[in-house]
């Protein structure tokens, strides 16, 4: 078992956690990096709205199914954490027999759909992109074909992923993403005016196949070995790997297609409206895929083996408090975004050809986009403990039951009430809401979360978050009035808010005596004791 301090909350969680953290947000900067040279060179265009239509499949694969979090993993460390009783011994016959029947399966599959995806690109384009023009449908098709590859080892990284956390060895999976954005920055830097982005397109190719590259000798160095077997009818342990990774692959699809009926309105809008949405996006991801990831990554083999321990109070421990950690970290998130947003997508985005009209843009889709973040880490973390228990199929039936409400509230925000971009991302929040609220409510068929706790802290927080937005609205004002637009004023600004937002935030949850900041908070005291003692 984790070894736990006074506060009942594993040490060797938040240790992780925030290796991890420091890990993905580096990555997660060379992202921004890659996002701002794509930005300058393409702005909210007719080509940068092809590519990122024509990214949405090959992203099915490669983060959505293969990526951390994703079922492919998932699939992997639910199954291979409860085989291995021993992480520094070599893997057995019987879970390398297992690996390459995995391996085996998902070559095939992975290969017979991206070829299939090669030929059928234009018409499957055409049909995403119903409202789109005939230039950026037939131009999507091309950035589709040129990415065909990334689709076909997108599983295959997944697996890795799941191996490799499972040995508790965090870091590649972490830091392998940073070799596409580099392979981004690297080509559109020495190929200058790609009028057509097919070379955007190809080096999102070669930084996939880039990670793939990375992680085999990872691999191999931990005792496994591929030798091609379709032995899946007598292997019961893959069976166990299909019955939790088949409903999850079909949730993770399921979700997709949530993405497809976005771009369907999207395709109604002005141009560029899909790209403002994905930079949008991306500006989300930053903070909070860093939380999710710093913290499910480290949970997900905890709440594997605490189930098949049947240790319940385990299970409802570091589900609260991980959850609990989560939410206290989101809502300075949201703060920021409601009061400097705009001034980080200039500062970050506003060169070259991306301009204010792409600011706004960007700023309306993220403002929405904003109340997503609580629904969003309750839904994530809620969703490991189903598959903890081996269920995909619970997350499955809500994500396909959300399909009509997605269309009924894109329908309605947009067609209805004219909001344009900023109705796809409030719709976006509302079906998150849903899937969360039911995920929550059906989780007691398995096991009591008694969320009570959690929620009481949850009420402090947003008292103080109450509070801290009052604080940055006023320095904001204060700052708003001296009418200066330079980039240094603007920097100047955002850190002031920032200090500003998390001290009157932290201060007011020490005050309010809410239990995850002290966990932290004395933790923290703790390093800084330790590191004054020395």
């Amino acid at each position: 078992m984790t070894k736990t301090n006074d506060n009942g909350f594993s040490q060797g969680v938040l240790k992780a956690a925030s290796l991890i953290a420091i890990v993905t947000i580096f990555s997660k900067f060379i992202g921004f990096i890659r996002d701002i040279v794509i930005a300058n060179n393409y702005g909210t265009s007719l080509v940068s709205d092809a590519y990122f239509y024509a990214y949405q499949i090959p992203a099915l694969a490669i983060i959505l199914l293969g990526g951390v979090g994703g079922p492919f993993h998932s699939a992997t460390v639910s199954v291979f954490a409860k085989l291995i009783p021993n992480l520094n011994e070599k893997p057995s016959d019987r879970i390398n027999k297992l690996y390459s029947v995995f391996i085996s399966a998902s070559l095939v599959l992975f290969t017979v759909l991206g070829v299939l995806l090669f030929i059928f690109a234009d018409k499957i384009m055409a049909l995403i992109i119903s409202e789109g023009n005939p230039e950026l449908i037939g131009l999507a098709a091309k950035h589709l074909q040129i990415m065909t590859p990334v689709f076909i080892i997108g599983g295959i990284i997944g697996i890795y992923y799941g191996i490799l956390i499972t040995y508790k060895r965090f870091m590649i999976p972490n830091i392998s993403p940073i070799l596409m954005s580099l392979a981004i920055i690297i080509m559109i830097t020495l190929v200058k005016n790609d009028s057509s982005g097919y070379v955007l397109a190809a080096a999102t190719t070669v930084g996939a196949v880039a990670q793939f590259m990375l992680q085999f000798p990872q691999i191999r160095k931990l005792g496994f070995r591929f030798k091609p077997n379709f032995d899946i009818k007598n292997n019961a342990d893959f069976k166990n790997i299909m019955e939790l990774l088949f409903p999850a692959a079909l949730s993770s699809t399921v979700g997709q297609l949530h993405v497809y009926v976005d771009m369907f309105f999207a395709s109604f809008l002005a141009a560029g409206a899909w790209t403002a949405i994905g930079y949008a996006n991306r500006l989300f991801q930053f903070p909070v895929g860093i939380l999710v990831t710093a913290f499910l990554v480290p949970l997900f083999p905890i709440f594997s083996k605490l189930v098949a321990e049947k240790d319940f109070d385990g299970i409802r421990n570091y589900f609260n408090k991980g959850v609990g950690v989560l939410f206290f970290c989101s809502i300075p998130i949201m703060i920021g975004i409601v009061t400097v947003g705009e001034d980080c997508i200039r500062l970050i985005f506003e060169h070259g050809t991306f301009d204010g009209n792409s600011t706004r843009m960007v700023m309306e889709a993220l403002l929405f986009l904003s109340l997503v973040i609580i629904p969003y880490v309750f839904r994530d973390s809620i969703t490991r403990v189903y598959y903890a228990f081996n269920d995909s199929k619970t997350p499955f039936v809500i994500a396909f039951s959300s399909i009509v409400l997605k269309y009924a509230v894109n329908f309605l925000f947009i067609n209805v009430l004219g909001m344009q971009i900023s109705g796809i991302t409030l719709s976006h929040a509302v079906v998150t809401l849903f899937n969360a609220v039911l995920l929550g409510i059906l989780i007691r068929k398995k096991i009591d979360l008694q969320y009570a706790k959690l929620w009481k802290n949850s009420l402090k927080m947003i008292l103080s978050g109450m509070v801290s937005l009052a604080v940055c609205i006023t320095i904001v004002a204060g700052f708003n009035m001296f009418g200066i637009e330079g980039r240094l004023f603007i920097a100047i600004k955002i850190l002031a808010v920032s200090f500003a937002c998390l001290t009157s935030y932290i201060g007011m949850n020490l005050i309010l005596g809410m239990e995850y900041c002290e966990i932290l908070w004395n933790r923290l005291k703790g390093k800084v004791f330790v590191h004054a003692s020395k």
